[in-house]
């Protein structure tokens, strides 16, 4: 009989391991049990080891694996513990399914990786840490595992990796896309990052353009490009009687996408055959490399780190969705950890007796708020806000936005879930209020009119100008402060100079501007009519083509009877 007290032992073993397995279960040439799963508090998945690889296939009759046992090599059953070392590369090479491209860019590509094997050494031992769940993941789904290799070249796994489209994380989500994906983006996490739940978002989308387009490769050049764009392209290719392959289109592609799909076929093949190209493979265990804990308070990444005995760069490696500083939301909210980490993070977490977190959040509710006033109310320094939150030097925080504070006494509580999923954080450039222009006086004017023209009062023009009188003299060069969100942007800091005899005719250009623009609607309008001509001035409506035939022939019927009435000279 087959026991398996947890479906992850069948899920993790190649398919040849697991039909081995199930003959020699059939045949009962063994009992095979599952071992006691190392529980924790906080662990969500089971402890995976070699030696729990080997207690899985624990026979008391038929195996003794307790002190230095020796295994007979004829033994049917040491042949299947053998074909379970198999490494995470080896799992990738079994899964290969998208058909090889030829053309050149592969050649160039291949030749590029090959001359740098430091490069490739380095981007796939930085990958090492995310295969195991990534070939997982498509095993399950029944997709091509060369697909774990696509973080690649997307961002040469690197989390934390940014493009100018602003793209982020190993497969390098766009905000737009992400959100489709239900990606959340807020102020203090960005799911784009998240190792869990970006590669079951890039998978599902890839599976999506997969269905579209029935061709892997096309689906990795939208992946890329965009569906739209390639469904452009496959029409101008049928229209050109092309066949609709990679390679019949790319000729419509963008350089970025016709070498996307030959760069991932040239990672292929140096997996495929690394020592013959002098590459250096890391090795990847079959085994997940992290598991996952699950939070119930907010906690600092330093304090998580120091807990699981981990240095900062290796603990946000794994949790690169985090900001810098806290990990905040509800207990929904999971960390990464190395399985032996995780057990260190638990033993050190019951002996903990400091606060777990320093920061909290604060939300603005005023229209604009600056972060000097925001510090005196938190008792720290401007400084430390902008740095905590990136918040620009000359910048005033809007409505609704939520930044990280530090905490204080009279407020240490958890940043609450609901403002985490829901943070934003927004600003705009701290300008003055007013900005100074100078006036120069040609003629003798009003104060009145002046201040009536930049929407100020009087009695601000006397204070700025130190005048008691109501009348600016020739050659006064007055001093107005203009509100700095009204000003034109043409003349700030610029001097603004002012007749004052043409203030009035200012105001009366202001109304004949009006009367120009109500008159443009007709005017469109009529133009619709016009009668294609060469010179506009010369284009006539069918209508008034009309009213001219008309007026010719009246004159002409009229020119008729006037000669009729005339008397004959004689």
């Amino acid at each position: 009989m087959l026991y398996f007290s947890n479906i992850l032992y069948l899920k993790n073993m190649t398919y040849t391991y697991r039909i081995k397995l199930l003959v020699l279960a059939l045949a009962g040439c063994f009992t095979v049990t599952a071992p006691a799963l190392v529980q924790a508090r906080d662990i969500t998945l089971p402890k995976y080891s070699k030696d729990a690889q080997l207690a899985a296939f624990h026979s008391a009759t038929d195996l003794n694996v307790t002190g230095n046992a020796r295994f007979d090599e004829e033994d049917p059953l040491t042949e299947i513990l053998s074909i379970n070392e198999v490494d995470v590369w080896g799992r990738i090479r079994s899964g290969f399914g998208i058909p090889d491209l030829d053309n050149r860019l592969v050649e160039n590509h291949m030749n590029w990786y090959s001359k740098r094997p430091e490069y490739f050494q380095r981007t796939t031992q930085r990958g090492s840490k995310y295969l195991f769940h990534i070939v997982q993941e498509l095993e399950k789904r029944n997709m091509p595992t060369e697909l774990a290799l696509l973080p690649f070249i997307e961002s040469a796994y690197n989390p934390h990796a940014r493009s100018i489209a602003k793209a982020e994380g190993l497969w390098q989500f766009i905000p737009s896309t992400g959100r489709h994906y239900d990606l959340g983006q807020n102020a203090f996490r960005d799911e784009r990052r998240d190792i869990l739940s970006s590669t079951e978002a890039a998978l599902t989308y890839l599976q999506k353009l997969h269905d579209m387009f029935g061709d892997w490769q096309l689906a990795l050049a939208s992946y890329n490009w965009g569906e739209g764009s390639v469904m452009r392209a496959i029409k101008k290719a049928e229209r050109a009687g092309k066949p609709v392959t990679f390679n019949s289109i790319s000729a419509y592609m963008p350089a970025e996408t016709r070498n996307y799909v030959p760069k991932l076929q040239a990672v292929k093949n140096l997996i495929a055959n690394p020592r013959r190209y002098g590459i250096d493979l890391p090795s990847v265990e079959n085994q997940p490399y992290f598991v996952t804990i699950g939070k119930t308070r907010d906690i600092d990444v330093k304090v998580a780190a120091k807990l699981a005995e981990m240095s900062l760069d290796e603990f946000r490696a794994l949790n690169p969705q985090f900001g810098p500083y806290v990990i905040a939301g509800g207990n929904e909210v999971k960390i990464l950890l190395p399985g032996e980490n995780a057990e260190k993070f638990r033993r050190n977490l019951s002996r903990w007796t400091q606060p777990l977190s320093s920061w909290t959040a604060y939300q603005v509710t005023g229209s604009r708020e600056k972060v000097e006033d925001i510090a005196a109310r938190f008792n720290t320094s401007p400084d430390l806000i902008r740095q905590a939150n990136n918040i620009p030097s000359r910048a005033v925080l809007k409505f609704g936005s939520a930044i990280l504070v530090p905490k204080t006494a009279a407020n240490d509580r958890d940043i609450a879930p609901e403002l985490v999923e829901n943070a934003r954080l927004v600003w705009e450039r701290d300008l003055p209020s007013t900005r100074l222009v100078r006036v120069p006086v040609k003629k003798p004017v009003k104060l009145a009119s002046i201040a009536k023209r930049y929407r100020v009062s009087v009695a601000e023009l006397k204070s700025w100008n130190k005048i008691s009188g109501d009348t600016a003299g020739k050659g006064t060069i007055l001093k107005v402060h203009v509100p700095y969100r009204s000003a034109s942007s043409r003349t700030a800091g610029k001097t603004v100079r002012v007749r004052a005899a043409t203030l009035k005719s200012a105001r009366n250009s202001r109304a004949s501007r009006v009367k120009v623009v109500l008159n443009a609607g007709k005017t469109s309008a009529a133009q619709k009519n016009l009668v294609k001509s060469k010179n506009v001035r010369t284009a006539k409506t069918p209508q008034s083509k009309q009213a001219v035939k008309s007026r010719v022939s009246a004159k002409q019927a009229s020119a008729k009877k006037s000669t009729a009435k005339k008397p004959k000279k004689t």
